[in-house]
């Protein structure tokens, strides 16, 4: 049993697992304490989140709906997990979220470029962010926390002025995608009607899939990503072994940039979304970024579970009985499961001091 824990793997999953259940409870708790009555359905109805519904049909298009919303976390989660992995912290992966939804969404409405273009366009967007902390963080030793969190601000107001000259005259949203320029949606390649016709479930969904293993592979199978990995461990031993260190903290967080790009285009390029040019806070979703790549052990393909998990708690807040609790209740549950998330390391660094002091135990015996 031990040796089986040992593993990394074993170790993620496990850690995940638990925080998962601590998640849960502290929910249930909370819910018990504002009004026991409903707690009990409550909390498994966010469980459920799209089960909820009685027929078949109607179950695989909110299924649909809650896929479409998880492929930009599992792009954001991706971000952070790759400058992470490189040993920089892109907090500003919200930001990079922001520019590639402006770019792709001026791009299609103001400019009336197909979906592929829009897509690249809002990758170059938000690696220009990237590529600004970056900089800042090679040659002027700038933190990239305190720039990435001075960007996110930035990139937000920025675009809610850039994207107010493509919203409807009489409310806060830009103009509806698939009325100015149909053209810009991403294709359904078939994928809709596995999901009761729902149109939100596009090219997306395998793109996003093939992108981390994509990024599993860089990352630990390259050369290229041994060297980013280098530089992230030791930037002076990277430089004495001839390698460019800051070439490759720009280049990180420049592809960092862009993974959190694309996925927004993901998002605002099915239809699902409209921007609200009045918004004053930055979308969650490169946040959530954040607690999806730690639960998913910084591993790119447990992020895809993660951020699915993440999605499917987050849509069935939305379930819970608004007679026993307010609106609000629901994130709040979220936002306790989300937080929680964040402590898969610290849960897996227990277990392994649990397992080295067991070990030194039956050494002495011996």
């Amino acid at each position: 049993m031990k040796k089986l824990l040992k593993r990394p793997g074993v170790q993620s999953f496990v850690a995940s697992i638990i925080c998962i259940l601590l998640g849960l409870l502290i929910g249930y708790i909370v819910l018990l304490f504002i009004n026991p009555a409903g707690a009990g359905q409550s909390i498994i109805d966010v469980i459920r989140n799209f089960f909820t519904w009685s027929r078949p049909q109607q179950q695989l298009k909110q299924f649909g709906n809650t896929l479409a919303k998880t492929i930009p976390l599992i792009m954001c989660s991706l971000s952070i997990l790759f400058s992470y992995k490189v040993g920089l912290f892109n907090i500003g992966a919200a930001g990079q979220y922001v520019a590639g939804a402006c770019a792709s969404l001026y791009a299609a409405l103001a400019w009336g470029w197909g979906w592929l273009p829009c897509m690249l366009f809002a990758m170059v967007a938000a690696s220009v962010l990237g590529a600004i902390v970056g900089f800042l963080k090679a040659y002027c030793n700038v933190n990239e926390v305190i720039s990435g969190i001075m960007l996110n601000w930035i990139g937000l107001y920025t675009a809610n002025t850039i994207l107010s000259n493509v919203k409807e005259t009489a409310s806060p949203y830009t103009l509806y995608l698939n009325k100015v320029n149909p053209s810009a949606l991403l294709p359904n390649i078939g994928l809709d009607t596995l999901f009761n016709k729902n149109s939100y479930v596009t090219i997306a969904v395998p793109l996003a899939l093939i992108i981390a293993i994509a990024v599993e592979i860089v990352l630990n199978k390259t050369r290229f990503g041994y060297e980013l990995r280098a530089t992230g461990l030791n930037k002076n031993a990277a430089r004495y072994a001839g390698m460019a260190e800051n070439r490759n903290i720009i280049l990180t967080l420049m592809i960092s940039g862009a993974l959190a790009g694309l996925g927004a285009s993901m998002l605002y390029q099915t239809g699902y979304m409209r921007w609200e040019c009045t918004q004053s806070s930055v979308p969650a979703m490169g946040f959530n970024g954040i607690a999806a790549a730690f639960l998913g052990g910084l591993n790119p393909i447990g992020t895809i579970f993660s951020s699915f998990f993440i999605q499917h708690i987050t849509d069935g807040g939305q379930y819970v009985n608004t007679n026993f609790y307010s609106s609000q209740i629901s994130d709040v549950i979220s936002s306790v499961i989300i937080y929680l998330c964040g402590f898969v390391l610290f849960i897996k660094l227990t277990m392994n001091r649990m397992i080295s002091r067991s070990e030194e135990k039956k050494g002495e015996k011996k």
